[in-house]
């Protein structure tokens, strides 16, 4: 049998807010979960401004960050990646088996051909507006292929959109569209 107890106006039950409190983010990663190109950081992260500069000077030192074998050091320490330490490229790398993301068909055929790249020239033009007149065809090849790249693995291309391509792939398509000088990698302005 259930009893009820009656309460007195002195003892009211307060109210209950229902409401949900969400705030922003607040379901989101620390900043030390994940790096904004989707690779994961793991306990090694150095904690203070001198292993900081120590892990700077000699990733533009030394390899030892290339687990594909195809990576060169390269002006900057953000451009000093292996194609193993973006997360979004070692899985395409690793679900086709291979050694180097510079190996996958799909960076051969799109990347790195010729007849695709002067297609994506029309492409470009009909979508953004004309090259620069002063690009030599190989500068021309260059930047759509990093640009088709990005494409592929981030589906995204934009002036606000740029990322940081593995080392090994910057050098591929250097070697294949071959200059006697590069810029490399330009945040937006």
């Amino acid at each position: 049998m259930e009893r009820y107890i009656e309460s007195s106006s002195e003892e009211e039950i307060p109210e209950i807010d229902l409401t949900l409190r969400i705030q922003p983010y607040m379901y989101e990663p620390t900043r030390n979960t994940v790096v904004g190109d989707g690779s994961s950081s793991d306990s090694s992260i150095p904690t203070s401004d001198s292993e900081t500069d120590d892990e700077n000077n000699r990733r533009l030192q030394d390899k030892y960050w290339c687990d594909c074998g195809n990576c060169e050091i390269m002006t900057t320490v953000a451009e000093c990646k292996c194609c193993f330490e973006v997360n979004i490229v070692d899985g395409k790398r690793e679900s086709a088996n291979l050694t180097c993301i510079t190996q996958h068909q799909m960076f051969i055929d799109n990347c790195l051909n010729r007849n695709v790249l002067e297609l994506a020239v029309y492409d470009y033009k009909h979508d953004v507006g004309p090259l620069p007149e002063n690009n030599l065809p190989h500068e021309t090849y260059r930047y759509l292929a990093y640009r088709r790249f990005v494409r592929w693995i981030w589906k995204i291309v934009g002036r606000r959109n740029r990322r940081i391509l593995p080392s090994c792939v910057v050098n591929k398509i250097r070697e294949s569209f071959p200059s006697e000088e590069f810029c490399g990698f330009k945040y937006p302005v």
